[in-house]
């Protein structure tokens, strides 16, 4: 049988397989056909290589991060955590802020090795040679050489590169430090919002469970008028109806405190299972101290933001390095000095001592363009920097203008969500007195309890909002003004 007829029988055998089958047969045939003659291949079969497991080295165990800062206080049954206090753990354990600390220290250290290029660099080098002295007319001797030798470079005038270089790297130091501040305060606002959602779902709760004591009352109004013969069946079930959303009300609410004082937790680097808790939500709102004009918050928010004068130090690092680029094409002076001592083994062991200094004055006169070019694209990375840091301008404006907005409308919706609370627990009075001397229906009484409690959530709401808005000023704005910081003092008083 031919190679061509053997393979059209393979093939005849495949279509007929099932696909298991037919995978079976193709690793059979495909293991016959590799051990086939060689004269009929035309290839030198290769014997098969001996299995042996991959050795693969096992990569070191990153190093462990640092264990969280817990206070011995927290950990006491009962304690109580202030704002300030919480801010204090935050930071201490909050990753961001290391590394932004961390690249500031970065920014430190390149400064310093940009100011070393003023001070001489000197190295102390060893030698040892073997060579064949031979002359035209006496024959090679090998003498070895050995000996000491000290090196120094150094540039003495380079008409302000050096100058340039250090600026850059301290503009690059200054806009590291403050975005290093930048991120301290990005992670008190995060921080501060939690707080405040965790105080609101707090009061929250307290309302609901305020509204799940009503409908109980109610409940057993609308029982009591029943027994007696003076209501339905169909008021009972409607009070009882009530109750049960209420209620339902309670249990979401009380798991969206769970969820937010896991939140707060995590926000202060600490596992969610932490048992510590904060106090509640101030009552008095002190709407009565005056802010300063929103013109005044923008000046300062152009003098103290940040991330801003991080943006500004940008700009100088950029104007810093177009000098120290087109320093590369002007002249420079330097000094090179060397002194060594060598040994020689030849008969008895002597030494000479060498010396020799020198100037050298660099002058690039052609570079390809290179220099042009370089210097070039520094000023366009100058113009980048400078509409990133005008863009950067504007959005603070825009944003201290927002803020200063929101602050002004959180503090007339605290003050209107007090006179519907107020309406809304006069109407609840009237309404349940007059069920209960049966004037009045189930669902006037209802309808006036659902009403109180929408308004009394709206209260707690528009107080957390006011408090909210008042921490997105201050980072808005930088650094907290006088009238903002006397506001805030509010939020840190602790519960008696």
């Amino acid at each position: 049988m031919t190679q061509e007829s053997t393979l059209r029988t393979r093939h005849a055998i495949l279509r007929c397989l099932p696909a298991g089958a037919a995978l079976a047969a193709v690793v059979t045939l495909v293991g016959c056909v590799s051990v086939s003659d060689p004269s009929q291949s035309g290839r030198v079969p290769v014997p098969p290589s001996q299995s042996r497991p991959a050795e693969l080295a096992t990569p070191p165990a990153p190093p462990p991060p640092p264990p969280p800062v817990i206070p011995e206080r927290l950990l006491a049954p009962g304690a109580t955590l202030t704002l300030a206090e919480i801010v204090d753990i935050a930071l201490q354990n909050n990753p961001a802020t290391r590394a932004s600390y961390f690249q500031a220290r970065v920014a430190a250290a390149q400064l310093g090795s940009k100011k070393s290029s003023y001070y001489p660099s000197v190295a102390l080098t060893a030698s040892a040679n073997r060579a064949d002295l031979a002359t035209q007319n006496q024959d090679g001797v090998p003498v070895t050489s050995y000996g000491p030798a000290v090196e120094l470079d150094w540039l003495l005038l380079d008409l302000g590169g050096r100058s340039a270089d250090a600026e850059d790297a301290r503009q690059a130091l200054l806009a590291a430090d403050w975005s290093h501040n930048a991120t301290i305060q990005d992670v008190i606002l995060a921080v501060q919002r939690t707080f405040v959602q965790y105080l609101n779902a707090k009061a929250q709760l307290d309302a609901a469970r305020i509204s799940v004591r009503q409908g109980q009352a109610t409940l057993d109004a609308a029982t009591t008028r029943h027994d007696a013969g003076v209501a339905t069946i169909a008021e009972v079930l409607q009070a009882r109806t009530a109750l049960s959303q209420s209620q339902l009300d309670e249990a979401t609410v009380a798991g969206q405190v769970l969820v937010l004082r896991g939140s707060l937790a995590t926000a202060m680097g600490l596992s969610a299972n932490t048992p510590y808790d904060v106090g509640t939500l101030p009552v008095d709102v002190p709407l009565d101290t005056p802010t300063e004009a929103v013109e005044r918050l923008i000046a300062v928010a152009n003098a103290r933001r940040p991330d801003l004068l991080a943006a500004r130090a940008g700009v100088d690092r950029a104007t810093a390095h177009i000098d120290a680029v087109r320093s590369d094409g002007l002249p420079t002076l330097g000094l090179s000095a060397s002194a060594n001592r060598s040994y020689y083994e030849v008969g008895d062991v002597d030494f000479r001592n060498n010396w020799s200094a020198r100037l050298l004055l660099s002058f690039p006169l052609f570079t390809g363009w290179a220099s042009s070019f370089n210097i070039q694209k520094a000023k366009e990375e100058l113009g980048v920097a400078q509409a990133q840091a005008t863009s950067l301008e504007q959005q603070v404006v825009l944003q201290v203008w927002t803020s200063h907005t929101a602050l002004t409308t959180a503090a007339q919706l605290v003050r209107t969500s007090r006179d519907l609370l107020a309406s809304a627990e006069q109407s609840e009075r009237v309404a349940l007195g007059r069920y209960r001397e049966g004037v009045g229906t189930i669902i006037d009484l209802l309808a006036a309890q659902s009403a109180l409690a929408n308004a009394r959530a709206q209260e707690i709401q528009a107080r957390s909002t006011w408090f909210a808005a008042l921490a997105q000023l201050a980072r808005d704005t930088g650094a907290a003004a006088e009238t903002l910081q006397k506001a805030a003092v509010t939020i840190e008083k602790r519960e008696p």
